[in-house]
């Protein structure tokens, strides 16, 4: 029982394990940032996620022969990419386009929009059934629940899409925040 190397086989592994969460974290992050326009921080995260990537990997390629240490590598890399992508949901960066087409009821949930602080536009269109409105709103991404509660309960058979945006110049976007007791007017 002396003989066990307890650094390879249990202490490297975790410490591995915990370096590629937090580095693969980073990177989604990273990469989340750069692909919405934000140039300060994602060289930051950057730098922090390539440290800590060559710290580890340097730890593992001493350690060769542990495999206890890359399975630690792989598991990190795995659940490094869940957290990455549970951080960026609750953080709900950015801004989204949404499109509704109705048949009915567009100046209905046109004025529920407004009344809730969102810019709406609405044109007149004609689809395969005839004449329907097209209603169009950029949102926070934060806002997405509270405004598809807003669609659904005018509307439950709207036809919607949402699209992320990449930037926005000026337009209205509500101050309250979505989960507030003034967010819930329905």
């Amino acid at each position: 029982m002396d003989n066990i190397n307890w650094y390879s086989i249990v202490l490297l592994p975790l410490i591995v394990f915990c370096a590629r969460v937090v580095d693969v974290s980073l990177g989604t992050m990273r990469i989340i940032f750069t692909s919405r326009g934000k140039r300060k921080i994602a060289p930051l995260l950057g730098f922090v996620e390539v440290f800590i990537w060559i710290v580890v990997v340097s730890q593992v390629v001493k350690n060769v022969h542990s495999f206890p240490a890359y399975f630690g590598y792989a598991a990190g890399f795995a659940v490094g990419t869940y957290v990455g992508m549970k951080i960026e949901d609750r953080l709900a960066l950015g801004t989204l386009i949404i499109r509704i087409i109705l048949p009915q009821d567009g100046e209905l949930l046109a004025s529920r929009l407004r009344e809730a602080g969102y810019g709406v536009t609405v044109a007149n269109g004609l689809g395969a059934g005839g004449e329907v409105k097209l209603i169009f709103t950029a949102i926070p991404r934060k806002n997405l629940e509270l405004v598809t509660e807003i669609i659904k309960s005018v509307s439950p058979k709207a036809f919607f899409s949402v699209e992320e945006l990449r930037s926005t110049e000026s337009g209205i976007f509500p101050v309250i925040a979505p989960n507030s007791a003034a967010a819930r007017f329905l």
